[in-house]
């Protein structure tokens, strides 16, 4: 056994394992079919590509990039799966928080108000296989495989919504397929464009070529199509149209997986081709894409609090809320510094530790209440003291207060506007909090301070398998507010070596 494990944490092949693994366990799924089983082997695929993530980033970070040619054939002609401390870290986020959603999925899969009945299987199959995109687009090395992963990912996300028991998931589900494949279309026109200039898909390749053509129109257009694309799959607003109701009518184990992950992978590709394959140089100087993010970054902030405000269904506050946060991210990146870029990264990665948190913990009330607006919240922090308890310091966490991961990546987000003199910037980083605590508030005053419905029934605390995977995440929360050495050391490399025009 031992020396199993060790073969394994050796293994060459671990980067192709990563998205193979669960890739091909999708299918598999279909031939166990059963509810029970089905769970079990998700959860376990799951928790290999997370001991895999793990294994990449240690020996990224001590030894450098690795590459791996998908049947022996060399780059730029042959396949390239492409591991760094950038998209291993991502990896490492994404598969940890799909670990613990899925601890959480087999008893929310049982609520029958949450999502249709009848379909476990097919919720498996189109989990797994959105996993393996999330993971094939981080670990590619070829543009024109990122997007063919970006599409398994986003089918299977269509297909996951639309699960949703509520029927106004069918339409959430159309909505985001209409937005989706437009933004795939931009995608993948900015791609063909770029292959018919260069000839080249490789995305190191590219790098290299690129620079003697930055000043081509064909470039310029290529660039412009390709970050709108996978701008409106992040949702930085006004591109976020689709995720409101994605959030809100999808079933809650789906929310709180997509809400941390699937707009962190979105911002990877943004982060990889403006400061490895495009440049600093030409997005930011050639094309004015500073002063494009730095405005859509701010008005996310404050609009989107704005709207989360008026919200009474907390599902689709908590969406608006991560439409904030997005801007928080894409205002760290249009700084243009280490330190705005370690931020953003660094933002990613508390973001999905908060929003996979305080989804759960929605999960868990949604499983006992079978609501989740305000008045379905009223009194419920004394049937339910430990779920809402995880949901004030999730919330916490949100405002960015000390001791909590929010708070670190905030504190260097304003740290980096005030370097650059970006005042208003800072400003806006400091009023996107404080409306943060206005809709924040609105859930606890409601838990705690008015009494229950006469007509609903008491209700008792989240059973134990709700309320493990929803409390890792808090104290994770916690811990990484306290604990920065991982996330800030990790990202602060990143961070300097984009800059350096070096592969991290």
């Amino acid at each position: 056994m031992k020396n199993a494990v060790g073969g394994i944490m050796n293994s060459v092949h671990l980067p192709i394992l990563q998205v193979l693994v669960p890739l091909l366990a999708a299918p598999l799924c279909l031939l166990i079919n059963h509810k029970k089983l089905n769970w079990i082997f998700t959860l376990l695929v799951s928790g290999f590509s997370f001991f895999v993530a793990v294994q990449l980033l240690m020996t990224v970070s001590n030894s450098g990039p690795l590459s791996y040619h998908l049947g022996g054939w060399l780059p730029p002609y042959g396949i390239e799966i492409h591991i760094d401390q950038l998209n291993a870290f991502v990896a490492m986020i994404i598969t940890a928080i799909s670990t613990l959603v899925l601890l959480s999925a087999y008893t929310s899969l049982e609520d029958k108000n949450d999502i249709t009945q009848g379909v476990n299987t097919y919720f498996y199959v189109a989990y797994l296989l959105c996993f393996a995109g999330l993971l094939g687009i981080l670990v590619t090395g070829d543009a024109f495989n990122l997007f063919v992963f970006l599409e398994i990912s986003s089918l299977a996300s269509y297909v996951l919504i639309a699960l949703g028991k509520d029927k106004r998931a069918l339409w959430a589900s159309f909505q985001y397929l209409v937005m989706g494949t437009i933004g795939a279309t931009f995608i993948l026109i900015g791609i063909g464009l770029l292959y018919m200039k260069t000839g080249t898909l490789n995305m190191a390749d590219l790098a290299a070529r690129l620079p003697e053509m930055a000043d081509t129109r064909t470039v310029f257009v290529a660039f412009c199509f390709f970050i709108v694309g996978v701008c409106l799959k992040m949702a930085v607003f006004p591109l976020h149209m689709w995720l409101p109701n994605a959030y809100a009518f999808a079933p809650t184990v789906v929310t709180a997986f997509l809400a941390a992950s699937a707009t962190k992978v979105a911002l990877y590709v943004v982060v990889r081709f403006v400061f490895v394959v495009f440049g600093v140089e030409f997005s930011f100087t050639i094309v004015p894409l500073q002063a494009v993010f730095v405005t859509l970054g701010a008005l996310g902030v404050i609009v989107a609090s704005l709207v989360a405000i008026n919200q009474k269904n907390i599902k689709r506050m908590l969406a608006y809320s991560s439409v904030a946060q997005i801007g928080y991210m894409v205002l760290g990146l249009s700084i243009g510094t280490a330190t705005g870029l370690m931020a953003s990264l660094l933002h990613l990665f508390n973001h999905a530790l908060m929003k996979g948190a305080l989804f759960l913990a929605l999960g868990a009330i949604f499983y006992r209440v079978g609501g989740v607006s305000l008045k379905h919240l009223q009194g419920i922090g004394k049937e339910m003291p430990l779920t809402m308890a995880a949901f004030v310091i999730g919330g916490l966490s949100i405002i960015g207060m000390p001791l909590t991961v929010g708070f670190v990546s905030k504190w260097y987000l304003l740290q980096a506007a005030l370097e650059q003199s970006w005042y208003m910037v800072s400003l806006i980083i400091l009023l996107g909090s404080l409306l943060s605590v206005i809709y924040i508030w609105k859930v606890v005053e409601a838990a705690y301070f008015k009494p229950a419905l006469a007509d609903r029934k008491p209700v008792t605390e989240a059973p134990l398998s709700l309320l493990i995977p929803i409390w890792i995440l808090v104290l994770a929360n916690l811990y990484f507010g306290i604990d920065t050495n991982l996330s800030v050391t990790t990202t602060e490399q990143v961070a300097q070596q984009l800059l350096q025009g070096g592969k991290p």
